[in-house]
């Protein structure tokens, strides 16, 4: 079922970024909630042996971004007006084309969005990821932005192409919700790092793993980057806050962290403060199963 959007009205307009470089810290450890130290692989450069549809907590890694993880390092009259573009304009699903090296011409999907570092990440095929290098630029088609569900004005779209938004199963039901697959539903009492932020149009916020009986009782064992979950008593339409009643719709952008209040990130698709969101449980509610109908 195709649900009235208001994507005819929708602005296309490009935004680039080069792939970062990841970093490294002059004190390297991170220590987790039961004091154990170590050092870990974590964000940005090209990941080879993680992407979307892989597990979420199998690597060992802390915020590995999946793929490719791109930003824009350009300065405007001092400020980094040009990544915020990158960020808040881009959207899950849309089209990445490689303009530079020896990938030039190559296309690939926007994944999510990660805060704190301000990352788009990207996916390609795994024969193209061998081809890149860091510091190549990659454009895209960024279109998404203002999508609305035109018949359910109180449901908030954020950050999802309008070709993605299709392909993701949505149904109207007889009470005039929608219903949305989803992997998992996960309680807002466990989400972490991100809560409280103004805006859902870029980052994300973090699961958090650390109590045992609530990873058993959701089954978030098995989460995976780029499976869509739902959020219960939460919303996002104006800033990330508890809300009973409310739910969100988001999807896993970046593999899980030993750190307190830090764990696989949700990027926000869809938020509604009065619960007109009805998740329904789909293992295969996937962005890598939805990228190939596209």
């Amino acid at each position: 079922m195709t649900l009235a959007t208001n994507k005819k009205l929708l602005v296309c307009q490009s935004v680039i970024g080069e792939i970062t470089s990841p970093g490294g810290g002059i004190n390297p450890y991170r220590i987790n909630p039961e004091g154990h130290a170590d050092i870990y692989p974590g964000v940005g450069g090209i990941t080879y042996n993680l992407r979307i549809g892989d597990l979420a907590c199998e690597k060992f890694g802390d915020h590995v971004e999946p793929a490719v993880s791109l930003s824009n390092f350009t300065q405007v009259g001092g400020q980094p007006g040009p990544n915020r573009a990158l960020n808040q304009f881009s959207c899950v699903g849309n089209e990445a084309k490689v303009v530079s090296g020896d990938a030039k011409g190559e296309i690939g999907r926007v994944t999510g969005k990660h805060g704190g570092i301000e990352h788009v990440l990207i996916d390609f095929a795994p024969e193209v990821l061998e081809k890149m290098v860091i510091g190549d630029k990659i454009q895209i088609k960024a279109c998404g932005c203002g999508l609305q569900l035109t018949d359910h004005p109180s449901i908030k779209v954020l950050n999802l192409d309008p070709a993605l938004l299709e392909k993701m199963g949505l149904k109207e039901l007889k009470d005039g919700k929608i219903q949305v697959p989803v992997t998992h539903t996960v309680p807002s009492r466990v989400m972490g790092s991100g809560i409280g932020a103004m805006h859902s149009h870029s980052g994300d916020y973090d699961i958090q793993l650390f109590d045992e009986p609530t990873v058993k009782e959701y089954g978030l064992e098995d989460l995976r980057l780029g499976d869509v979950v739902a959020i219960i008593d939460a919303d996002a339409t104006y800033g990330r806050i508890y809300k009973t009643g409310g739910v969100i719709i988001g999807i896993v952008v970046h593999a899980s962290s030993v750190i307190a209040g830090h764990g696989p990130g949700v990027m926000i698709a869809m938020s509604s403060k009065d619960g007109r969101l009805v998740p329904k449980i789909d293992a295969k509610a996937n962005l890598q199963r939805y990228f190939k109908k596209l």
